[in-house]
Formats: structure tokens, C-alpha cells, sequence
């Protein structure tokens, strides 16, 4: 006999197990499935290891600049096992966050594959690897880091749960092209490169785009060697281009070379087979640069192992899908009624925030409840150093639309907090319609730009202008002053 329930999530992952929650809150009874680690990629293998790495990064390279601010320190170095370790130690503390969380809310979890069946049924068969140290396949309820029985008091290697909707949150994969040698000693992906006890001496970095350029900035800042080729005639090239070339300026002065406009054709290993050689086309020109590593940072792909099989109904295997994603309508509900889809899966913005708001959307509308959030303004952030936000249209993409916009912009040169604390070259842009002066958009490529970018998102959703924003008095001195100066 089947566990009953109102939703079951598929993928624990800040989309999957903030949905869980919000069912929960909704009055519904809810399970989550996850074949791995509660938090899913951006706890395990994305935001949260990248940006633990990236702090001791940032510290380092502001250690290099001591002396000229009276600090001197005796040769700092860099402990990658300690590196490491601190990284496990967040990522624990964070899941037992989680974990904490889902036994407050009485969900239930389950360790293994979910596998669709039908409308109403989800088989969670027993994964291979759990790096929870948890049991496959069996509930982990109301008792954390236990895992329970099912009915009849015997241990099984797989459960099917019964559900009146069911979340697809499974998230996405690195995704690598097929580049001969990609497979050899030395290339790796993200996940890879995140898990190593040492550091490449020198990095070749395949793809100039968000992932690419935060391990340069990671390793550049080490004082490692590091060579980017982007496909694309700019890095970062879906952002404003003027963030695109400040940073490709910064980057060039801590001797990181970038080609752009270049394609990769192989990888080989040295004559001695003691590093790599990465062969590339920049400008119909044959080029090559040598490393004793390489990362593919190309992109990320839906991933949907063992979601649909050949147990799966005739309807399940039919459901929309295009190039491995899954297709939604604008409820997050797939061709298949009362089966709903968000985040990576789905294509699209592949962002852990973009993934809960979504989530929490379909919750509402399965409950019957209006979806409140604002998908349509999402900021994007790049944790380089200095770091970039951005939200809503950039002035080339208002033009493109024919949309008549003024941009504004401050040089944060002349912002004092930007100065004591020897920040980098950065500016704050923002777009917005030449007739109302409504806020359509804003790019920040400066210190704290993160933290910083919700108050033009906020801005964006209550349908606020230039002048709006000019009535508040921001605290002094402080990075948020520029935005101030900025809309004025």
C-alpha cells in the first residue's frame, strides 16, 4: 500500500525543499525525494562552496595590499585542506539546517531516485550513493539523521508514495561539450574543481560566462596563473557590456589572460604527460595554451536521471520536454495535469532564488491561491571581486526593444567607502523610461553590488521612478550612498 500525500517534491534543492515548506504552510501533508544532499546543487556543489572558497580568496588578495594601509603580515599562504575543510563545515552546518527544517515541518523524506509512475505515484527506488550516510529509500520523517521504516516494519529498497500533485525540483548538471580530451587526467568540471585538496598551478578556463569567471577571480586572487577561452566575442556576454569590459580590464591587471572570439578543438597532454595542452581558434588563427589544469565551465544542463522510465505511463513519457528540459506553462505545470516543474529542469535562469520563487508560485496555484511573487524581476549576481548585480533591462536591450530610456550612472571612484577601503574601478548604471522615469532596470559592478541590488528589484515591482528613490536619505559613508547618487 502506498504512502499518502497531498505533494510530493522530487529534488531537495532551494526550489524542492522551499516548496515542501510552503505546502506544508498551505495545509498540505508533503515529501520530499532526493538522491543525494538535502540543498541540492546550490548548497553542495554551487553557491554556497564557491562563495565559501571565494571569502578566503577576497582576504587574501586584500592581504596583498596591506603595507600601503599600515597592516603588515609575515608571508601569508594559502592552507587548501584547511580551504576544504572550512567549506565542509558550512555545507554541514547548512544541511542540518535543512534537515532541522524538515522535521519541524513534519515532511518527509526520502532518500533514492524518484521515478514518476503516473499522475498519482512516485517510486523512490535506493540510490547508489548518499553522501548523507543516510538509508536509501526510506523515510526519514519525524526523526532526523534516522531513518524509519515503512509499513510493516521491514526495511525496503523502494517505496511508492501516493499524491495528489508532484514538484518536479531536480535541478541541473555541468554540462560539457564534446571536445576531444575532455575526459583526460586534469579536466574537470565545477564539481571537481570545488572538491580539490590543491590547487592547479596554472587554470585554463573553458567559458568566460558566470561560473568561469568566478574561479578565475578565486584563483587570480590566489596569485595562481589563469587563462579563460570564451567561445563569445565578450565574457559574461548576457550581461551589459560595460560590466563585460571592466572586468575583463581588472582581470587582465592580475595577469589573467582572456581570449574571446575562440573556439576550442582539443585538449592534449604534454610530451611528458605532466600537464595539458588546450588547442583553440582565436581570429582563424591556430592558438594554444598550456596548463596542468583545465575546467569546463560551458553551462549547466536540465537533469532528469531516472525521472521517467520504461515503468513510467504512456502519458509521463509523453510529456513536453525540449533539448532535456521540461516544458511549463506560466502555473510551472507541465503537459501533464498535476505535474508541475521549476528551476533548472525547466531551462531558462538557472538560479537558486529564481528556483524558490517559483516553487513557492506552483505551491499557490495548486492550493487555488493567487501566485504573488514576481518572476519577472530576478537579479542576477556574479561573485567576482568587484561584484556584479544586475536587475531588469540594460539600455542596449531597452533600445533593442524600441523602448525610449534614460540611464544615469555614478563612478564609485567618488564614493568614499569605496575609497578608504581600496575597492576597484565600478559603477552604478540605472535604466529607465524617458517619460515616467520609472526604474526599468540596473547594473552594479562594485563592492557589496550583491547585497545591494534588491532595492532596484524592490523598486522595479512597486513601479517606482527616479524620483522616488531620491527621497530616501541613505547613511553615509557607505557603498549604498552611490545608488542614491545614482537616480539623482
Amino acid at each position: 500500500m502506498a504512502d499518502k500525500f497531498d505533494l510530493v517534491v522530487i529534488g531537495a534543492g532551494p526550489g524542492g525543499y522551499e516548496a515542501a515548506i510552503e505546502g506544508v504552510q498551505k495545509g498540505m501533508k508533503v515529501a520530499l525525494v532526493e538522491n543525494r544532499e538535502l540543498g541540492g546543487t546550490c548548497l553542495n556543489r554551487g553557491c554556497i562552496p564557491t562563495k565559501t572558497i571565494i571569502h578566503t580568496a577576497e582576504l587574501y588578495h586584500e592581504l596583498q595590499s596591506g603595507p600601503s594601509i599600515g597592516l603588515t603580515v609575515r608571508e601569508p599562504a594559502v592552507d587548501m585542506e584547511m580551504v576544504q575543510k572550512r567549506k565542509d563545515e558550512v555545507l554541514e552546518q547548512l544541511r542540518k539546517g535543512i534537515a532541522s527544517l524538515m522535521k519541524t515541518n513534519k515532511i518527509s523524506v526520502y532518500y533514492g531516485t524518484g521515478t514518476i509512475l503516473d499522475r498519482e505515484h512516485v517510486k523512490v527506488a535506493a540510490a547508489e550513493d548518499t553522501s548523507e550516510g543516510k538509508t536509501e529509500g526510506k523515510s526519514e520523517g519525524k526523526t532526523e539523521g534516522k531513518s524509519e521504516e515503512q509499513p510493516g516494519g521491514q526495511k525496503q529498497d523502494q517505496v511508492v508514495l501516493e499524491t495528489s500533485h508532484i514538484l518536479i525540483a531536480t535541478g541541473s548538471v555541468p554540462a560539457c561539450p564534446p571536445i576531444p580530451g575532455s575526459s583526460l587526467p586534469g579536466v574537470v568540471t565545477s564539481d571537481g574543481l570545488l572538491d580539490k585538496k590543491d590547487m592547479f598551478e596554472h587554470l585554463i578556463i573553458i567559458g568566460g560566462g558566470v561560473i568561469g569567471m568566478e574561479f578565475a577571480s578565486v584563483y587570480s586572487s590566489l596569485g595562481h596563473g589563469v587563462t579563460v577561452i570564451e567561445a563569445l566575442d565578450r565574457i559574461l556576454p548576457t550581461m551589459d557590456k560595460e560590466i563585460a569590459q571592466n572586468l575583463k580590464m581588472i582581470m587582465k591587471k592580475r595577469n589573467v589572460d582572456i581570449h574571446t572570439g575562440a573556439k576550442v578543438e582539443e585538449i592534449l597532454q604534454t610530451e611528458d604527460g605532466k600537464g595539458l595542452i588546450c588547442r583553440y581558434t582565436e581570429k582563424d588563427k591556430p592558438c594554444e595554451a598550456r596548463a596542468d589544469g583545465i575546467l569546463i565551465a560551458t553551462g549547466r544542463r536540465a537533469y532528469t536521471g531516472g525521472l521517467i522510465t520504461d515503468e513510467s505511463s504512456r502519458e509521463v513519457k509523453d510529456m513536453a520536454m525540449e533539448r532535456g528540459r521540461i516544458i511549463t506553462d506560466e502555473k510551472y505545470e507541465t503537459s501533464v495535469p498535476g505535474i508541475y516543474a521549476i528551476g533548472d529542469v525547466t531551462g531558462g535562469i538557472q538560479l537558486a532564488h529564481a528556483a524558490t520563487a517559483q516553487g513557492r508560485n506552483a505551491v499557490a496555484h495548486m492550493a487555488g491561491e493567487d501566485m504573488v511573487i514576481r518572476t519577472d524581476i530576478i537579479p542576477s549576481c556574479v561573485y567576482t571581486n568587484p561584484e556584479i548585480g544586475c536587475v531588469g533591462i540594460s539600455a542596449d536591450e531597452a533600445k533593442a526593444r524600441g523602448m525610449e530610456a534614460v540611464t544615469k550612472k555614478y563612478i564609485m571612484s567618488a564614493n568614499g567607502k569605496s575609497i578608504l577601503s581600496q575597492q576597484e574601478r565600478g559603477f552604478i548604471k540605472v535604466v529607465a523610461d524617458s517619460g515616467s522615469h520609472r526604474i526599468l532596470g540596473a547594473q552594479m559592478m562594485c563592492a557589496r553590488a550583491t547585497d545591494m541590488i534588491s532595492q532596484f528589484a524592490v523598486a522595479m515591482a512597486n513601479g517606482l521612478t527616479l524620483e522616488d528613490m531620491a527621497k530616501v536619505i541613505f547613511p553615509h559613508p557607505t557603498f549604498s550612498e552611490g545608488i542614491l547618487e545614482a537616480v539623482r
